[in-house]
């Protein structure tokens, strides 16, 4: 093609450990991408970040726990940034998602989820949770019959933020 000039291609900077360890303690909603029937279904979750690990609750109505009884794989995104979008970065992680039969790294997830809750998300949020807002952030505990599942076997991550970080 004459007079069509060839574009010089700016790929996104990876980001250090260190700053996706940030982004992973910082933000507590993430979005996950199941495999669907026909199209991939993708919904905003609530997470908890203990000890390295992922951990998410599922209710038991809707689809999700059925997407992952017929295939486990997901793909986790979280992001954060600014409203000009003059700095962001995000990761996304590729793995498998495995329900938690433990009780006690199950009730260390709900707790930490209802203690960052009660500090950063409205009550209006419970009812993702399936829960009324009238009975507050306590009401999600470890007492309650809740589905607790981890991202396992991460077979790729991928987190990118914006040049120079700034």
């Amino acid at each position: 093609m004459y007079g069509v000039k060839k574009m010089s291609i700016v790929k996104l900077p990876k980001m250090k450990r260190k700053m996706i360890e940030e982004l992973l303690k910082n933000q507590v909603i993430c979005r996950i991408a199941f495999r669907g029937e026909d199209y991939p279904y993708m919904a905003p979750f609530q997470y908890a970040y203990i000890n390295g690990n992922l951990y998410f609750h599922f209710t038991r109505y809707g689809k999700k726990m059925k997407l992952i009884e017929h295939d486990n794989r997901v793909a986790v995104e979280i992001e954060t940034y600014k409203p000009d979008l003059h700095q962001y970065c995000f990761v996304v992680f590729r793995g498998e998602l495995e329900v938690v039969g433990d009780p006690n790294e199950r009730g260390k997830a709900i707790n930490r989820m209802a203690e960052v809750g009660s500090k950063s998300l409205s009550t209006n949020f419970l009812a993702a949770h399936g829960l009324k807002k009238s009975d507050g952030w306590q009401a999600l505990n470890p007492e309650k019959p809740l589905n607790i599942v981890k991202l396992k076997n991460i077979v790729e991550t991928i987190a990118l933020g914006s040049p120079d970080g700034e």
